[in-house]
This record gives C-alpha cells, structure tokens and sequence, in this order.
C-alpha cells in the first residue's frame, strides 16, 4: 500500500479503471486450495487478458466455504501474482467485525491495493447498526475499502447509510449490485467522494457513458466472455474512456449472441432463480482453457446434461474456435 489512510479516496479515483474481474477459487479433486490452478488462471487474467484488476475471495470465490487460512492463502498467490501486473482487491468480508478487521488488516500487510466489504448480513441490523460495523472496521484498518452492497447478502444499504459510510475516512468505492435506479440515487448523493461502480457487463457501457462510470468492478464476464486474443470487452472499454462511444458501442454490439449465452447460463440463474451460478462459471472455465473446478457445498455441480449444453452453446457462438485459434503462449500455461 502505497498511499496513507487519509489518501485512499484519492488513490481510487485515480487507480480504478477498464475491466476488472472476480475470479473463482479452484479446488483439486480431493477438494483442497488448488494453488496451481489459482496461479494459472491469474497468469491467464494478466498475461493473456490484459485484466486491470482483480477482486478474489469474494461471491465468485466462494467465501462462505473457505476456511480462514485458505482465504489468506489466495489473497497472498492473487496478490504475489498480480504484482506488476494488474491491482488487486480481495474481499475481506465477515459476519464478525473483529475478524473483518484481522482479513482487511492481513490482505494490506501482504500487498493488496484495496479492500473490499461486503455488508454483515447476520443478525438483522438497523441502519445505524450497518454504519456502526463499518465505522468499527473503518476505525482498525488503514487500507482503502470498498463497500459491496448486493442482494445476495439479504441486506440493502439505502443510499443515505451509504453516503453515510461513504463518509468514513479510508471508504473509497462502492460495488452496487442494484437496480439502476438506486445506483443514481447514491450518485447523487456521494457525488465524486467515492468509486462506484456496477457489475453488469449488460449495462457497463450505458454507466460509462451516462454516470461517467471508469471501472467495471467486477464480475465473471471478462474471462468468461474473452479468450486470448479476443478481448471485446477489454476492448470497447478503452474505447469509451477515450470518449468515443459510436465505435465501443459497435464492438459491443458485436458479441451479442455470446452475450446471450452468458445471460442463460449466468444471469438467469442468478436474477430469476436466486441461484449462485458458480458451478456454471466453473465448468465455463473448465471449457476455455482455465482451472475451474468443483464446488463446494452447498453449491451443486452441473449434470452431464447441463455439461453437454452449455459445451455446444458455447460452440454455437463461436467461443471454443476463437479459443482454438488463439496463439498459445507459455506465459498463461505455467
């Protein structure tokens, strides 16, 4: 960390741009950390992707089944691999304050860029009982954290306990994973105090041009979508921070039958079914030459069926042969 507490609302606003990615965690047959596998796929997020940034431990890291010393133990590959390479930001979420602290505390000493928090979501609090537990971790930590507002955790940050929290000297940045209508709302009030940022690639480039979004922070659309070689995403989003929206809307509307290929597999089950699709993005991995792996309970594995339909999906697309013509480089296979 290379900015003081008090420089973290800077540091954000001017360090988080372009796509960022949440990346899973993989785990061996005998379902054990898979470092090597955690190695490779960020060697092929950096090297071959071009990621700007990397958000690990989080939802799509399956947090929830990650002892404490597992969830240290990627932070420190994630950050050791990342070094030089793209930012880093791990979540450090716990229904425990003082244990939030002890991951926030670990995540900065091993080199993290920031932090990110997920808000408690057990027991049931007040409004002023989530700023409380913000303020607690706030006041023990020095790196820059981000709040991380999504249904998914059963509890919504209105936005005025946001712009409350948003208030706290070392709060940068806020990942809203909300209706578009809230997203404005915050806006409004926190003003430029903190990042925000939403994790639909759907709506990305809508967010950059209409709520001067810069970051995509962070979903499993940039190594989802993209293979070595083919980097649409990456792409149209330099091309909006360049001002020029006619040609990252061409190359957006490119891909829209992949897009429709994630929204079936991904989104569906997430928006219509409440359903955490991560053994989806898994087996997605698996096809496109990244470590996905098993899941952990209580997630289930896909059938062979599901297998088999999303491999011809993916074929139909033309997702597997923009992968078999890509170049292959050692960097990416180690």
């Amino acid at each position: 960390m290379d900015y003081t507490r008090s420089e973290a609302k800077r540091a954000a606003r001017e360090r988080f741009r372009g796509v960022w990615a949440a990346i899973t965690t993989p785990f061996t047959a005998d379902n054990r950390l898979d470092e090597a596998g955690l190695r490779h796929n960020m060697r092929w997020l950096t090297q071959e992707l071009k990621i700007d940034g990397v958000f690990c431990t989080g939802t799509m890291g399956e947090f929830w089944a990650l002892t404490r010393e597992e969830r240290m133990r990627v932070v420190e590959i994630v950050v050791e691999e990342a070094r030089g390479r793209c930012l880093t930001i791990p979540h450090t979420g716990h229904h425990s304050a003082d244990e939030t602290v002890e991951l926030t505390n670990h995540a900065e000493r091993v080199g993290a860029d920031f932090a990110i928090v997920m808000n408690p979501y057990y027991p049931p609090a007040s409004e002023e009982a989530l700023f409380q537990w913000y303020a607690h971790v706030s006041a023990r930590t020095r790196i820059g954290i981000w709040m991380f507002d999504t249904p998914f955790s059963e509890v919504a940050l209105s936005p005025e306990v946001t712009a409350r929290i948003a208030g706290l000297e070392n709060i940068c940045g806020l990942k809203c994973s909300r209706p578009l209508e809230h997203y404005a709302k915050v806006q409004a009030l926190v003003g430029e105090s903190i990042v925000l940022s939403h994790p639909s690639e759907t709506e990305m480039l809508h967010l950059m041009q209409t709520h001067g979004m810069r970051v995509h922070m962070s979903s499993a659309a940039p190594f989802l979508m993209q293979v070595p070689g083919y980097t649409p995403m990456r792409d149209y989003a330099e091309l909006a921070l360049a001002g020029d929206f006619a040609a990252a809307r061409t190359i957006r509307d490119g891909f829209s039958e992949l897009r429709a290929v994630h929204e079936r597999w991904i989104r569906e089950p997430w928006l219509k079914h409440h359903v955490m699709p991560i053994a989806q993005i898994k087996v997605w991995c698996d096809m496109i030459g990244m470590v996905g792996g098993a899941v952990r309970p209580p997630l289930l594995a896909l059938s062979a069926a599901e297998v088999a339909a999303m491999r011809d999906d993916l074929a139909r697309v033309g997702l597997l042969a923009r992968l078999q013509a890509a170049p292959k480089r050692a960097a990416a296979q180690g």
